[in-house]
């Protein structure tokens, strides 16, 4: 067994404008101050981080994280989230992800996924140049729009789907191979690889690829009523990183998982600060730490409520209370017979 590390903060729902957030030294310093050991840090964020530097020069990685360090905190991983959604975008969302763009390629969905998956290549080759061995993203979608079926989807056009966005992946996954670094899905709505059975459709196209792992966020599986323990138990060989979001679900006779299209803080399933929400995070740490999990518990601020300065500050202490020391030794050693094999014979009459 092993203890997880932690607690962690990812910084995508904290970088602004102003500071101490908009600046790295001031948001490490401010990560520290709140109670976090590490952090986990958006990749496409300017002000946090010169992805083209982190790419091609280790000694900017090294004094880059020297300064998180010197604050206290160590980072946790890159997080290439919003470039990974722009691997695969389907036409559907094209103008709704237009803003994850850099300006000039707004508008040219082709010249979009050349720059997604080059930001997602140069996001790998910096986790490896700063030690690190695993990298969040999400998967983009080409099928998401059929996910209900109705009207009845046309035969084969999911598989065809899946057999592109794997075509897609395939050169990064060899990428991370080479890098030495786990490539982690966030399983997700709104993507493909938004449950175990679409995981797996998708890693059997990519031959099983070692480096096709996964990012364990309970939140979403929660609002899809999975079963988000037994997830644990099938996945635990994938499973690199976990998120630290609570979520509750409320169904009513109005309106249940699609959420009638209401705002977040209206719908059945929402997401809530930890420890606020239905989420059992005492089952969860235990599995993680018998499972020898050896990544961090970051903790990922998304509230409909709580202000996220006191979101971070209560999450902080929320992981500190639930991450387990685990035991060196069986609580009943001191009743430990000491026998040896003959003796283990002559108590089985074997003697």
């Amino acid at each position: 067994m092993k203890t997880i590390k932690g607690p962690g903060l990812f910084l995508a729902q904290f970088v602004g404008s102003h500071a101490p957030f908009n600046d790295w030294p001031a948001i490490t310093n401010w990560a520290a101050q709140t109670g976090y050991h590490g952090v986990q840090v958006p990749s496409g964020e300017a002000g946090l981080i010169d992805l083209d530097l982190a790419a091609t020069s280790r000694t900017y990685c090294d004094d880059w994280k020297g300064q998180a360090e010197e604050n206290g905190v160590t980072v946790t991983e890159l997080s290439a989230h919003i470039q990974g959604q722009l691997v695969a975008v389907h036409p559907a969302y094209d103008l709704a992800f237009n803003g994850f763009a850099p300006v000039p390629l707004r508008g040219n969905s082709r010249a979009r996924q050349a720059w997604a998956v080059d930001q997602v290549m140069k996001t790998l080759t910096a986790s490896r140049h700063l030690g690190l061995t695993a990298m969040a993203t999400f998967s983009g979608a080409l099928a998401w729009p059929y996910l209900y079926p109705w009207p009845q989807r046309p035969a084969g056009l999911i598989e065809r789907a899946f057999d592109e966005l794997a075509a897609r992946w395939r050169p990064i996954l060899d990428h991370a191979e080479e890098c030495g670094v786990d490539v982690c899905y966030e399983i997700h709505p709104g993507e493909d690889l938004h449950d175990g059975a679409s995981y797996e459709m998708f890693l059997e196209r990519v031959g099983g690829h070692k480096r096709a792992c996964l990012l364990y966020d309970p939140s979403h599986f929660v609002l899809q009523c999975l079963d988000y323990l037994q997830y644990l138990d099938i996945y635990r060989d994938r499973i690199r990183m976990v998120h630290i979001k609570d979520a509750e679900f409320n169904p009513t006779g109005r309106q249940g998982i699609y959420g009638g299209f209401q705002s977040w803080l209206d719908r059945a399933g929402r997401f809530r600060s930890p420890g606020d929400g239905q989420v059992d995070f005492g089952a969860i740490f235990s599995r993680l730490a018998a499972m020898d999990f050896e990544g961090w518990a970051v903790v990922e601020w998304e509230c409909c409520l709580k202000h996220p300065e006191d979101g971070a500050r209560e999450g902080a202490q929320f992981v500190k209370d639930h991450i387990i020391r685990v035991t060196e030794r069986a609580f009943d050693d001191f009743a430990a017979a000491g026998l040896d094999e003959a003796a283990n014979a002559k108590m089985l009459g074997l003697a």
